[in-house]
């Protein structure tokens, strides 16, 4: 459950932050939200899907990490052992909120917010205060540079949402989502069916005519939608390292 608050430079002057906690908030996630400037690095180690929100019921981008609720089998040893962390995690304990929320400032059309209940957060005085954590600002109130680039990983997010949003419309248009019907057994016999994940209609795509493949092309979403059809080959190894867990 999240805390969050608009971020401001009086109430939030003693905070520091442990940009090295953010990872625990993947700790039992077994599907993050992505957006696909992340899917290249993604797509390396974690098969790439479509999930619907539980909510909106809109489609969303999501990385797979497990096949279980709560289930996310790169976190071992108390830690995140992929090889790269998920804009959503990294950009921990920060927030985007809208700017008519009654609970913020004006900030242009966006405000930052912070989850102040975050284990990457932490309140400093005057026996701390020499910590070599980060703070949100410098001692005349301006923006630190560690905040200054918490930023930026937010702008990244809402342009991946933007990006994301293009992406699905482009799928729902040319009927290139189907289900990802696949039943997997593991060491121990015991057998799971992945539900509510989407995947690329193979089919459909090879079926799509030149002027729609090029189409697809201009609006730069042939390689995400190739990078999602490779990423599924990462299935295999996810289900390896459930069985190595399992076996232990």
């Amino acid at each position: 459950m999240t805390n969050l608050v608009a971020v401001d430079n009086k109430a939030h002057k003693n905070l520091r932050i442990n940009p090295a906690k953010a990872e625990l908030h993947a700790e039992k996630l077994n599907l993050i939200p992505i957006v696909i400037a992340e899917f290249t690095n993604l797509a390396v180690q974690h098969p790439i899907v479509i999930t619907k929100h539980s909510e909106k019921g809109e489609f969303v981008c999501s990385a797979l990490f497990g096949f279980a609720a709560e289930e996310n089998l790169f976190w071992q040893k108390g830690q995140w052992q992929g090889l790269y962390l998920p804009l959503e995690i990294q950009r921990q304990p920060f927030f985007i909120g809208d700017a008519d929320d009654d609970m913020s400032k004006n900030s242009g059309d966006y405000v930052v917010c912070i989850d102040v209940d975050s284990p990457t957060v932490s309140e400093y005085t005057s026996v701390n205060s020499a910590s070599d954590l980060p703070t949100l600002f410098t001692e005349t109130g301006e923006e630190s540079p560690y905040f200054q680039q918490a930023k930026q990983f937010l702008a990244q997010l809402l342009q991946g949402k933007i990006d994301n949003e293009k992406l699905i419309a482009a799928l729902k248009k040319f009927d290139l989502i189907q289900a990802l019907s696949v039943e997997i057994t593991f060491i121990n016999e015991q057998s799971t069916r992945l539900n509510g994940l989407y995947t690329i209609n193979q089919e459909k795509l090879a079926a799509l005519s030149n002027v729609n493949i090029a189409e697809l092309h201009q609006q730069n979403l042939l390689q995400p939608i190739y990078t999602m059809i490779t990423s599924l080959g990462q299935l295999y190894p996810l289900i390896e390292r459930k069985n190595d867990r399992l076996g232990k």
